[in-house]
């Protein structure tokens, strides 16, 4: 990738993150944040809104953080197993292996007495399902061996990046940073061969 190419996709997904976090931040407070749209509270809104882009910024650098130290797993993964069948059988046994820790280990260290551990398994469901839609975008956009490593980097590195709010299991925090988490995740994903298509073949494919 040329140096113009990553500045563009670091920012861009700067700019997707930010505006992702200002987005899932505005609809998870809304019954508070209603009163300063009612009131037309212009200074607050604008301090809110500041405020979670900035956030999202956060999200954002550490998703590309997240992607970038895949590509290197990746590369590392090919190399160790020598086989693309072999390297995505692992990565499949990591997936469930991922998404199986994500409930049971949220269920037994945050339920209370009497909670049903449907509203976990949900959570990894969603991330699962979402993950499967941006993989296939992923499969038809290069090839079908692009579907398993990019199911992998959306569950498990999106989880593993998602740990400091799964450590604090706030309800607000938790949503705050997955779906910006998955967003940028999803769109680092599909962007990068544009980014890394430069010549004029590549182009007219």
């Amino acid at each position: 990738m040329k140096s113009r190419n990553w500045v563009r996709f670091f920012l861009s997904t700067l700019i997707v993150g930010g505006v992702a976090t200002s987005i899932v931040g505005f609809i998870l407070r809304w019954s508070e944040y209603e009163k300063l749209f009612l009131s037309f509270n212009i200074v607050e809104i604008v301090a809110v809104l500041f405020w979670l882009i900035g956030v999202g910024f956060i999200f954002s650098i550490i998703s590309q953080m997240g992607f970038f130290a895949y590509l290197t797993v990746h590369r590392f993964g090919l190399g160790i197993f020598r086989s693309v069948s072999l390297w995505n059988s692992v990565q499949i046994l990591l997936i469930i292996f991922v998404l199986f820790d994500l409930v049971y280990f949220r269920y037994q260290f945050f339920a209370q007495t009497g909670d049903s551990i449907v509203p976990y398994i949900l959570v990894a469901v969603v991330i699962l399902l979402f993950s499967a839609v941006i993989a296939y975008f992923k499969q038809k956009q290069t090839n079908k061996d692009a579907f398993v490593p990019a199911l992998f980097f959306m569950v498990v590195v999106s989880v593993i990046e998602w740990m400091p709010a799964l450590r604090v299991n706030d309800r607000d925090w938790l949503y705050l940073m997955l779906f910006p988490i998955l967003i940028c995740n999803a769109y680092q994903l599909l962007i990068l061969p544009k980014m890394t298509n430069d010549s004029p073949k590549a182009k007219k494919s």
